[in-house]
């Protein structure tokens, strides 16, 4: 698959999280010959923190996972490709515990330690024998990087993804790397398909979750490739406590706000990656909408923006057509006045007070749409909400990725 326009140079390099141990394997779940079972082993004592897809019709790998966050405890990571294991009934609910119980063995520990995620297509239940034999072949791998880890997870992916930071929490250094696989099939509540985040910080579980919660408010609840929500969609964070630094248990705490400044920004890094290897992706875009009643409100009328596929293949087809804004805030549900709606393409303001700007000049608009990065304002005049929200472009790739997807 031809890599997206969008994509980075090259695989950032990630730390080692002490107390984590990656590994990956062949199940062959479809007939290919890669990897596409990813098997990571942390140490005891490891808490865990999450969130899951919003869909009515999760997987059961969702259903397991929200059984297990609440205990806090985390042993094992097993991330399947290549079949999503949803909408498959008991079948599908017999194999996440078969591959729980598999792994607890291994690890003499409880089957609630060890998370399951699965990716792919729906419908298909996930083969128990090759699961099974699979995880055999990953339990007596050598440890492998990052960039393998984050390849084996991939799906209809053009890239691997991956992103890290660093903290200092009471005078000691800890780190926090980031994986995640998505291009498709992304949209808020929430939105990554799925992603994995590691540290060696030692914290409380309930503080860790109260910050991967506020960090996906803000980054994978603000991204959008096609406004459809997967039933698979799971973001964990793990934590080992192997860095030593003092236990955070409350917002107080030495380094508690650059430990939950460092999450966020991981959790953006990936979203953005996410957004850019896009289906069909040809321009990254953000959009920014001030001078709503509330943040809530500018929030959906962003995402009303960054959904219509009018405004996207207008974008793909670098054309200023503002009117598709106008229509879009419109539809929104939202508080909006007409008269006081402002809008800009870049820096280049072109409508205010209902109207197109006087002398708008079209030719730096035009311009600015044929990069790869848009950035697009929407002012409503109403009050102080504020929310910027990040979309691509629709094209005609999308159609040919999806329209193929399952053979």
């Amino acid at each position: 698959m031809t890599r997206s326009p969008l994509a980075p140079p090259a695989f950032p390099a990630l730390a080692a999280i002490q107390g984590v141990t990656p590994r990956v394997a062949k199940a062959r779940y479809k007939a290919w010959d890669r990897c596409d079972l990813t098997y990571v082993e942390m140490d005891e004592g490891t808490i865990v923190a999450g969130v899951t897809t919003q869909s009515k019709c999760p997987s059961p790998e969702v259903e397991w996972c929200r059984d297990a966050l609440p205990l806090g405890r985390a042993r094992a990571l097993v991330v399947n490709a290549g079949n999503s294991n949803a909408f498959t009934g008991s079948r599908g609910r017999a194999a996440v515990e078969a591959i729980a119980a598999r792994v607890a063995r291994h690890l003499d520990c409880q089957p609630s330690d060890v998370f399951v995620s699965s990716t792919g297509v729906i419908g298909v239940p996930l083969p128990i024998d090759k699961a099974e034999a699979g995880l055999d072949a990953a339990f007596g791998a050598e440890p492998c990087t990052w960039e393998q880890a984050a390849e084996t997870i991939m799906t209809t992916d053009t890239f691997a993804k991956g992103a890290s930071a660093q903290a200092i929490v009471g005078g000691t250094a800890v780190n926090i790397v980031g994986i995640i696989k998505g291009s498709g099939m992304i949209a808020p509540d929430m939105a990554t398909m799925l992603g994995y985040v590691f540290t060696d910080a030692a914290i409380d579980p309930a503080l860790l979750q109260q910050l991967m919660s506020a960090a996906n408010r803000r980054t994978f609840s603000c991204i959008t490739v096609d406004s459809d929500t997967s039933t698979s969609d799971t973001v964990l964070a793990f934590a080992t406590g192997r860095a030593g630094n003092p236990v955070l248990s409350q917002m107080d705490d030495p380094g508690a706000d650059a430990f939950a400044a460092a999450l966020e920004d991981v959790c953006r890094e990936l979203a953005h990656l996410v957004v850019r290897d896009g289906e069909g992706a040809s321009k990254f875009i953000t959009i920014a909408v001030t001078g709503a009643e509330d943040d809530a409100s500018a929030h959906r009328v962003a995402l009303s923006i960054a959904n219509s596929p009018l405004v996207k293949t207008a974008i793909a087809g670098e054309d200023a057509n503002w009117g598709r804004i106008v229509m879009a805030v419109g539809k929104a549900g939202e508080p909006a006045e007409r008269d006081l709606l402002s809008i800009r393409f870049g820096a280049t303001q072109v409508a205010a007070g209902g109207y197109a700007l006087e002398g708008y000049d079209e030719a730096p608009v035009a311009e600015h749409l044929k990069g790869k990065e848009i950035d697009i304002g929407v002012d409503l005049g109403l009050g102080n909400g504020r929310a910027t929200v990040w979309t691509c472009d629709l094209t005609h790739g999308y159609i040919s990725i999806n329209a193929d997807y399952r053979s």
